[in-house]
């Protein structure tokens, strides 16, 4: 037997010897804690939730590591097992829709029942002021009589609200963090639960069930007074000025993307809704908010897997943006520049655009009422691009242009029935220039399905405009009731391509 008298050695093995032990005592206490560790949801997942029909559905959480997680719903029944961090996930098979409400069982060391189920159609709604708008605020706005759809007053909206069909899911930063033991985060869209939720979103649910007549599921996570940047996956770190491109840093995502995105994700949905820009607007961010959104539009498909999810948003109404006295140098033309950039993004596939303005009834208001039209147009549009009905769902857009001497005649898509001036009167907001890039005043005359343009000061016309200025509410619609978007033939973006 060998005796190690050295004091040194001894007590450098017996620190080794604690060490481990503790080590081993630590990791014991650990895989016991773990194995006892009840199996979580994320807040998004519970009762009275609408799970999106016709697509498979993903179901996920947390449990101990390598736990065994069993979940059964309609008939179904789907295994699992987590992973060594203790996240799981199931896929369930396309589903019909159903108005019957079912109980959804999963189980691992703990069991979790979670009632009231409707399987239907479900968005995600998001941006900024205008799309957190709430209800509550909807009721105090002033009286308008019932518009085509409605038996009352829009205003009155909330006495009216009582289709348990339609669920509502209100997304907050902290409580999006944590798990909700409780599982009660969605609602019916009544009471005090649609007081304080979405008022654009909820008028589109509203308009989705009297089309589809199928559950609606909205989730709304709008943050008052939010840029785009913070919604976005990673940080712009350069542009490049030869492309305009923007770069970013995917490593440092904003603020809300981790808490308000990545939560939801990928909880299985239909498509977003978008109403945001306000804040850049004010930022004068002009043409690299189309790059911003193109980058917005990419991530967050990409996060769902799937880049054909539509992506329906809203432009911004006119407001006296250029009176700002803030670190930016704003004009009566930042808006529609703004409005330009936002058109662009058109160009990316299964997108939507729905104008307002025509909405506000103070230009020095950025919150304008009549959120129930901004619900009803986003429902347009995605009632005809995504549920192919036969509805119109955009106001006339410039297509092309010729000139014939002295006049010029604009040609439009979207025409939706017919050209027409909403208020009965002369066209107002189209401009006419020269080589010389000077606007004037145009008169214009609908001949068809197309405008004749003439102005006295412009004999040779080579430019024209349309609602160009901040305060542009013009009274050029199609017979559907929609306004016509914003414009100007000698944009500088023509060349610029979105994808």
């Amino acid at each position: 037997m060998i005796q190690i008298k050295n004091k040194a050695i001894l007590q450098h093995i017996s620190y080794v010897r604690n060490g481990v032990c503790g080590a081993l005592a630590l990791l014991c206490m650990s895989l016991a804690g773990a194995a006892h560790a009840a199996v979580s949801l994320p807040q998004v997942i519970g009762h009275n939730m609408v799970l999106q029909r016709n697509k498979p559905v993903a179901i996920w959480g947390q449990a101990a590591p390598l736990e065994k997680i069993t979940v059964r719903f309609r008939g179904q029944q789907v295994r699992a097992m987590a992973d060594g961090s203790g996240n799981w996930m199931v896929t369930l098979k396309p589903m019909a829709a159903s108005a019957r409400p079912a109980d959804m069982i999963i189980e691992g060391s703990n069991r979790i029942v979670l009632h009231g189920i409707l399987t239907g159609e479900v968005w995600l709604c998001s941006g900024q002021s205008n799309m957190e708008y709430t209800m509550r605020k909807n009721s105090k706005v002033t009286k308008v009589a019932p518009p085509e759809g409605f038996s009352h007053s829009p205003v009155d909206e909330l006495q009216y609200a009582h289709n348990d069909q339609i669920r509502i899911f209100l997304g907050l930063r902290k409580a999006m963090a944590k798990r909700h033991p409780a599982h009660e985060g969605w609602s019916v869209a009544e009471d005090s639960a649609l007081r304080s939720f979405s008022a654009a979103a909820y008028f589109f649910a509203r308009k989705l069930y009297k089309e589809l007549h199928v559950p609606i599921g909205m989730i709304a996570n709008a943050i008052p007074g939010s840029a785009i940047e913070p919604w976005l996956a990673g940080q712009i770190t350069a542009i490049d000025p030869a492309s305009d491109q923007l770069y970013f840093d995917y490593s440092r995502p904003g603020k809300f993307y981790p808490t308000l995105v990545q939560t939801l994700a990928p909880f299985t949905i239909r498509g977003f809704l978008w109403y945001q820009g306000e804040t850049n607007c004010f930022m004068n961010d002009s043409l690299q908010y189309a790059f911003k959104m193109q980058a917005l539009i990419r991530q967050w498909r990409t996060e769902w897997g799937d880049q054909q999810l539509p992506f329906y948003y809203v432009q911004i109404a006119p407001f006296y943006y250029g009176s700002n006295k803030g670190d930016y140098p704003l004009t009566q033309y930042t808006l529609p520049k703004f409005w330009e950039a936002q058109a662009l993004c058109l160009q990316i596939p299964q997108t939507g655009m729905a104008v307002t303005t025509d909405l506000p009834d103070n230009l020095k208001n950025i919150h304008p009422p009549g959120k129930w039209a901004v619900g009803e147009r986003l429902a347009a549009i995605a009632l005809a691009k995504t549920y192919k009905k036969p509805v119109e769902y955009s106001g006339p857009v410039y297509r092309r242009h010729a000139v014939d001497g002295n006049k010029m005649t604009l040609y439009f898509t979207h025409t939706g029935g017919g050209l027409v001036a909403k208020d009965g009167g002369p066209l107002n907001y189209f401009e006419l220039a020269g080589r010389d890039g000077q606007f004037f005043p145009a008169r214009a005359v609908i001949t068809g399905d197309h405008i004749e343009l003439t102005s006295k000061e412009v004999l040779h016309p080579a430019a024209a405009r349309f609602a160009w200025t901040e305060t542009a509410q013009p009274d050029f619609f199609n017979k559907a009731g929609l306004p016509a978007v914003p414009f100007r033939t000698d944009s500088p973006y023509a060349g610029v391509v979105l994808k």
